[in-house]
């Protein structure tokens, strides 16, 4: 039948009842009745309280909650079951409230003991309510107010609660009584019971058990373990009860505690995670608040649940930690974000290995403090610890000082010590590493690091460093040599400047040019250095030679450091300042009645000077000379702190300074304090026209006694009083009172009024005589680009001196010098650029004169100036100039002196003047090192110009007018000026007294010398006729050379005009030169016509304006070729018709000018030396005819093509410069000479190709087959000649001509030289390699070639792993010991040869300074040629160092090895050349230097080289 719908669920009336009464009775805490109520019928978290008092006032329990009663209305609790009926459980509980008074139990209606009263099943209580919790009894309006139904209720079952925990002052089995007393009440009533265990979260086992025990004793009775704080099987027990109230209800199942408290905890669990998940994604802010977080998850779910389970305590004790553990976590990110930028704040402030590396961290901490920048770094907080602080939140990202004193910090700092140690031991293995590749000389430029790291892997710096560190250093070791091996291509090519410099402007290199070059620079090993960046090397090349052909500032290679550039920045700075500072003078002597004196003094010696000269004047007047002066006085002691400022000079304006001396002492402080005043002068000083402030140094007398040290204190002074150019005053003799005499004062006011004199003599302004476009002498000065000194330092002659001006607008690198010349003021151009830029100026624009600057330190520089000059005129002057730092470095370097040395003997070839500045001597920075030059170009200015006349006529038939870099055309005539300066003879004086090379200066003169001599402008004094006339003229001039005799074909001479030889013939009459025969037409023309005829110079007179010592004849069978050829069309013009006037204007206005390169052999040599060089390698197998044919051909250009050369260079003496011989006759037996062995005996029979270009890479191997190379040792030696005849020439011409020579060994010879050298050889044993003439690397190269072509090495390969495991003994003596056992173990016949070569290298190591290759170059160059490893193998790679460090050993100690000697000191075995050896080639000329003389006694005349 269906159940009614509207069927009301059913209400069920439950009571719990259990243990309860007094303390006495129940202990202090009850059996967990209430609390078993409130998780049943509240089961939330936040409803449910643990403490439920029974203990009430009178009033609470009369209120309405508990009503007078002994039970509580709990409330109703709507339960669903299994199949979805509902029903409602009312909860009652049966207690015994106790009376706080009298701790009896209050008294109620129903007086029944409590075991009665809990087993009543009626219970009435009107308008009782529901009870909630303890506070609600007494507030019971701000709780839910439910009433108990009808005031009664009717109970339907019981649940009997049992305490099974320990308990509180109660024992169980009284608790057992107790219920067995109540239980059998209970069951009196006939109501289903239930026990529920309480607290089984504090469950005893043993009450467990004995309660299992009384309920399996009862029958139908069900025990539920539960746990009221845990809620676990709470609602299990009221279910249980209820299914057996309504029989319809499906049994509950029954679950032991343990395992119902697992699966709650699991419960518990996850809504916990996921409301901690919920907190992590909702909060990321600690400072969030917690209303906030409830408003924002209020209704989820996951919040809800764990609200209802744990409850909103729990909740926000969790929002709490969560909050808490956010703001730890951004603690510790700040903290991190310290700690990770204090390493890099040390890092700045402390980066000083040196000043933290012993410092303790406290000690640290108080260096950092003290620090000026500390405030950028850190900050010091007023509270402490900054975590706790609101500095947490704070954006300053400084760091807190109080960091610092915890653990993390110091470890930091040590951390930070260690690194700095760890790095510097870093960069030291890494500066170790670079060091070690800089000693391994094979590295090539762009060679790859895995070819070189086999090398170095021994090192001990290699294995310390990463990989990484070793790239790095490899890579910028490949780029340091990079760049140095193109440094050193490119000065190559300036040093093959004449390779280059005969191009033509504007034109386009010929593909016989471009062989020519590539040709010559192969044989450099600087050009072959380059080999793997060959890409590099060709763009450099084109690049130079793009420079070359199209020269300008823009395209010069040295960018910003070209000479045009710096001398237009010198000028335009420097002349301005000329200009305005010459009408500020301000002294005149004339009219000078007071003098400022300054008196300089140690330890009041200043003042007792002014009180002397105090005690002589009359009012501060001194009379002098029959004239009074005011004097000023201002005693300064050395020691003043007014010295070191410039404002008391310009506040007191010293006419002169007195510095007093009577001690060493005193007079090396008052020389200090004479340089500082010198200095402040020379930097605060804008007028550079101002006069010099004159000193005076004036010696004490000691009065106390008869000083012992009066010599030597006058000697000091003296020297002094020269070193700083200033006057010495000393002590008269007598014997007198005062430190101080009248005498002493009056020479010292005597100097300081002839100082003034002078600099207003020298100061004067110049008047504006001349209009500034007219210039009488047009000269050009050239320097090269990169030279090694100041643009000013060559300006500095000229600029330092007052008659310099600045030159046209536009010109921005001329200045104007106005100098009296000869009898008049001349007003001189002198036009500074460099090399490039004068070579269009050279061609096509009037010079009166050259002066020619070099650097002594470079080649490049000599060798650009030699090609330059090569192609002047010879009619035009030259002044050459040797740059360097002193004259020292003559005598300290030889490639300075060689330098030097060339270009002196260059300008004695040519008769032109030398000279040296030094950028460290103010001497030669003056205008009248170049007066007699100007002298020079004055006197030769007609011929000059007429030859330039009749040059640029014949340029314009063929080329046509060219620009003109000068504005106006020189004037013939000058007038003079002597009506300006009647009395001026400041630069009429004799040629200063320079010195070509030094510049050591004598002490000033005694006034009783200095009336001989005159002081110039720039205050140097010279003498007035000390020599003769001429004798500066003569020290360059060389005697004629004896020209060979021509030999001039009929033919070509028969088809001269007649009328041209006459006028040749009256051309050269009437030239101011010594007569000589008529000119004939034939062959025999006698050579004794062309010696030069010596001119008596003790005859001339003054007024005679030739300039030669030997008066040169004219060459007529020259010019007659000349002639010939202009015909020809090689030279002069080319339009037919204007040959012969052409030919007529030349010869009446004089013989065309030739060129410097034929007038010196040294030119000569070095610009056709590239060509012999040439043609010799493309040539050099031409057959015999034909190379008679070109002989001849040579022969006919006669002294054309070298007028001055001698079979011998006379100056380079073992110096490879193979020289030229002007006749015929003698080149064709040297030509046959050298060609017997190329040539075929029959040309006809067996005709011989020519030799095809020479390969830019030649051959590394042998290309003939020969019986003396490439055999075994022993088959060419004999007990009577035990070492190869071969080795012994080698050794023998090195040892001759090379022990000198840089990089022997090293440096490669030239390929084609060593197979000549070896192929000479196999034809004829006896050949002499110093008649060859060959490089001495070329030698070098073809004695390793020996060894390295024979069939086995010269050190047996079995012996090879002794020696490199002797090489690892370490003990020294030990392991020579071992290594001379080994080196008897060589074969007989090795060991002789190997002794001598070993030998050999010892000579060599002893010029190691010179040949910069002590034992460890040559042991480096020589062991793989001596031992021939296999270098494939791996093991051999890695012993390389060991192998070469035997071949070192042997070669020092060569003498302990194999002649019995005793063991050498390595460090004093090197460098060192012996006393005498007789095998070495005479040296190179050195330039012979004067003594030190005074300047006036400077006048050294080189002897002119002897022609033969």
């Amino acid at each position: 039948m269906a159940r009614n719908k509207d069927v009301r669920p059913p209400i069920f009336a439950v009571s719990v009842v259990g243990l309860s009464g007094t303390e006495k009775e129940k202990g202090n805490c009850g059996v967990g009745k209430s609390c078993l109520c409130n998780r049943y019928v509240r089961p939330d978290a936040d409803n449910y309280y643990l403490e439920h008092t029974s203990v009430l006032s009178t009033i609470d329990f009369g209120g309405r909650v508990v009503n007078n009663d002994h039970f509580l209305y709990w409330g109703e609790v709507s339960h669903r079951g299994d199949e979805g009926l509902d029903c409602k459980i009312q909860v009652i509980e049966q207690t015994e409230f106790i009376d706080d008074q009298t701790f009896l139990p209050h008294r109620s209606t129903n007086l029944q003991p409590y075991t009665k009263r809990a087993a009543a099943t009626k219970l009435q209580s009107a308008e009782k309510l529901m009870y909630i919790c303890t506070d609600q009894l007494g507030l019971e309006q701000d709780f839910d107010q439910k009433q108990m139904p009808d005031g009664k209720l009717n109970i339907d079952g019981f649940v009997l609660c049992i305490d099974v925990s320990k308990g509180c002052n109660r024992k169980f089995d009284d608790q057992m009584k107790f219920v067995n007393s109540l239980y059998s009440q209970i069951v009196k009533s006939k109501k289903p019971i239930v026990v529920a265990a309480t607290k089984c979260d504090e469950c005893v086992d043993q009450h467990l058990r004995d309660l299992q025990v009384f309920v399996a004793s009862k029958k139908n009775l069900m025990l539920i373990e539960t746990s009221a704080r845990s809620n676990v099987n709470v609602e299990v027990c009221f279910n249980a009860l209820i299914q057996q109230l309504d029989k319809t209800r499906g049994k509950p199942k029954t679950v032991p505690y343990l395992e119902a408290y697992k699966v709650q905890r699991q419960i518990v669990a996850s809504v916990t995670d996921r409301f901690e998940k919920l907190m992590v994604q909702t909060v990321r802010d600690y400072h969030t608040t917690w209303k906030t977080v409830i408003n924002n998850v209020k209704g989820q779910p996951d919040y809800d649940e764990f609200i209802t389970l744990e409850g909103t305590k729990k909740a926000r004790n969790m929002f709490t930690k969560h909050i808490a553990q956010l703001k730890q976590e951004h603690i510790k990110r700040r903290r991190e974000e310290y700690l990770t930028t204090l390493p890099k704040t040390l890092n700045n402030i402390l980066n000083n290995l040196d000043e933290v590396e012993h410092l303790s961290w406290p000690e640290a901490q108080s260096v950092i403090r003290n620090r000026s920048d500390f405030q950028y770094w850190f900050i010091m907080l007023d509270q402490t610890p900054w975590d706790e602080t609101d500095h947490i939140d704070n954006s300053d990202r400084r760091i807190p000082f109080d960091l610092l004193s915890t653990p993390d910090a110091e470890r930091i700092y040590h951390n930070h010590v260690q690194h700095l140690l760890s790095e510097k031991r870093r960069v030291e293995m890494k500066e170790r590493f670079r060091k070690t590749l800089d000693r391994v000389h094979f590295i090539s430029p762009g060679q790859p690091w895995e070819e070189v790291m086999c090398f170095v892997m021994e090192d001990e710096a290699y294995k310390y460093i990463t990989e990484s560190d070793r790239r790095d250093v490899y890579s910028r070791h490949q780029q340091e040599i990079i760049e140095r091996a193109k440094e050193d291509f490119q000065e190559m090519l300036f040093e093959h400047a004449e390779l280059f410099y005969d191009l033509d402007l504007n034109a386009t290199p010929s593909i016989d040019k471009m062989s020519e070059i590539h040709s010559v620079l192969n044989e450099e090993p600087r050009y072959r250095a380059l080999q793997k960046l060959a890409p590099d090397r060709e763009s450099l090349l084109l690049k130079h030679i793009g420079f070359v052909y199209h020269p300008t500032k823009e395209t010069c290679l040295s960018g910003q450091n070209c000479v045009d550039l710096k001398v237009e920045q010198v000028l335009a700075n420097r002349l301005v300042q000329l200009d305005h500072g010459r009408s500020t003078l301000y002294y005149n002597s004339a009219n000078i009645d007071k003098i400022n004196l300054c008196l300089l003094g140690k330890e009041g010696l200043s003042q007792e000077l002014a009180n002397e000269i105090r005690a002589q004047s009359t009012d501060d007047e001194y009379t002098l000379d029959g004239k009074i002066y005011e004097l000023e006085l201002l005693p300064v002691d050395v020691n003043s702190t007014m010295l070191f400022s410039h404002t008391w000079i310009t506040t007191f304006k010293p006419h002169g300074c007195f510095c007093v001396f009577n001690s060493i002492e005193s007079l090396n402080s008052v020389g200090d304090c004479i340089g500082r005043i010198r200095a402040e002068l020379a930097q605060s000083r804008r007028d550079r026209f101002s006069p010099p402030l004159p000193f005076i140094l004036i010696l004490a007398n000691q009065r106390d006694s008869v000083c012992k040290n009066i010599p030597i204190l006058r000697h000091q002074g003296q020297q002094l009083a020269n070193k700083l150019q200033c006057t010495f005053v000393d002590i008269p003799s007598g014997a007198f009172p005062r430190k101080f005499t009248e005498f002493q004062i009056k020479q010292g006011l005597r100097a300081v009024l002839d100082g003034l004199k002078h600099s207003f003599d020298v100061l004067a302004p110049l008047p504006c005589i001349k209009d500034m476009s007219d210039t009488d002498l047009r000269i050009v000065m050239c320097a090269m680009c990169w030279d090694p000194f100041s643009v000013d330092l060559i300006l500095s002659p000229f600029l330092d001196s007052h008659c310099c001006s600045a030159g046209q607008p536009g010109q921005s690198n001329t200045l104007i010098l106005d100098k009296i010349i000869g009898d008049s003021r001349k007003r001189i151009q002198v036009t500074v650029l460099s090399y490039h830029s004068a070579i269009g100026v050279r061609k096509d624009e009037l010079v009166h004169g050259y002066i020619l600057v070099y650097s002594a330190k470079r080649k490049a520089s000599m060798a650009t100036l030699r090609a330059f000059l090569a192609e002047i005129h010879d009619v035009i002057p030259v002044q050459m100039v040797a740059i360097t730092d002193s004259q020292a470095d003559f005598f300290e370097n030889d490639a300075i002196k060689e330098l030097m040395t060339e270009g002196e003997h260059i300008a004695t070839e040519i008769a032109a003047k030398f000279t040296a500045l030094y950028s460290l001597s103010q001497y030669h920075r003056q205008t009248e090192v170049f007066t007699p030059f100007f002298n020079e170009v004055l006197d030769k200015k007609q011929r000059i110009e007429s030859s330039f006349l009749l040059d640029s006529s014949s340029r314009e038939c063929t080329t046509g007018a060219t620009e003109d870099v000068f504005p106006t055309s020189p004037r013939s005539h000058s007038p003079a000026y002597n009506t300006y300066y009647p009395e001026s003879d400041d630069d009429n004086e004799a040629p200063p007294p320079y010195s070509p090379i030094g510049d050591d200066v004598q002490l000033l003169p005694t006034p009783s010398e200095r009336a001989k001599y005159r002081i110039d402008l720039e205050g140097n004094e010279y003498p007035v006729h000390s020599t003769p006339i001429g004798d500066h003229e003569r020290n360059h001039k060389v005697p004629p050379p004896v020209r060979p005799k021509p030999v001039l074909p009929k033919p070509n001479v028969k088809k001269l005009d007649p009328n041209l030889l006459k006028t040749i013939e009256a051309g050269m009459r009437s030239n101011r030169r010594m007569p000589r025969p008529p000119v004939t037409h034939t062959e025999d023309v006698e050579v004794s016509d062309n010696y030069a005829d010596p001119v008596d110079t003790l005859l001339r007179s003054r007024g005679l304006h030739n300039d030669d010592i030997y008066a040169v004849p004219e060459d007529t069978h020259s010019r007659l070729i000349k002639i010939r050829n202009s015909f020809g069309g090689s030279h002069g013009f080319h339009g037919a018709g204007e040959e012969e006037n052409g030919f007529d204007r030349k010869s009446q206005a004089g013989r065309r000018p030739s060129k410097y390169k034929h007038r010196s052999k040294i030119l000569f040599s070095k610009t056709k030396a590239y060509q012999r060089r040439f043609h010799s390698d493309s040539e050099g197998e031409e057959s015999g005819p034909a190379t008679q044919k070109k002989k001849n051909r040579r022969a006919h250009r006669g002294s054309e093509e070298d007028p001055l050369l001698s079979p011998a260079d006379p100056w380079k003496g073992g110096i490879d410069n193979p020289a030229i011989t002007s006749d015929p006759e003698q080149d064709d037996k040297k030509m046959k000479k050298k060609k017997t062995a190329k040539a075929p005996k029959d040309p006809k029979k067996n005709p011989k190709p020519s030799k095809p270009p020479k390969p830019l890479y030649p051959p590394t191997r042998r290309t003939w087959e020969s019986n003396y190379f490439g055999v075994p040792l022993q088959n060419l030696v004999t007990p009577d000649r035990p070492i190869p005849l071969f080795i012994e020439k080698c050794v023998e011409y090195i040892e001759r001509t090379g022990l000198t020579t840089e990089g022997l060994y090293r440096v490669s010879g030239n390929k084609t030289d060593q197979d000549n050298i070896q192929k000479q050889f196999d034809q004829d044993h006896s050949i002499d390699f110093v008649a060859m003439d060959v490089a001495v690397n070329a030698v070098a190269g073809a004695l390793k070639a020996f060894f390295a072509d024979l069939p086995d090495p010269l050190i047996p390969y079995n012996l090879h792993p002794e020696l490199v495991e002797a090489a690892k003994i370490e003990d020294h003596m030990e392991r020579l010991q071992v290594l001379r056992e080994i080196v008897k173990k060589i074969p007989p016949v090795n060991y002789s040869v190997f002794k001598y070569i070993i030998t050999h290298l010892n000579r060599v190591t002893q010029y190691s300074k010179m040949t910069l290759m002590p034992a460890d170059n040559l042991s480096i160059c020589f062991w793989p040629t001596l031992m021939r490893p296999d270098f494939e193998n791996k093991d051999t790679l890695s012993t390389t160092k060991l192998s070469q460090s035997v071949i070192e050993a042997f070669i020092l100690q060569s003498d302990y090895f194999f002649h019995g000697g005793e063991v050498a000191d390595s460090s004093s075995s090197e460098g060192t050349p012996p006393p005498h050896s007789h095998n070495m080639v005479e040296a190179l000329l050195p330039l012979q230097l004067p003594p030190p003389l005074q300047p006036q006694q400077i006048q050294h005349t080189l002897p002119p080289d002897p022609l033969i």
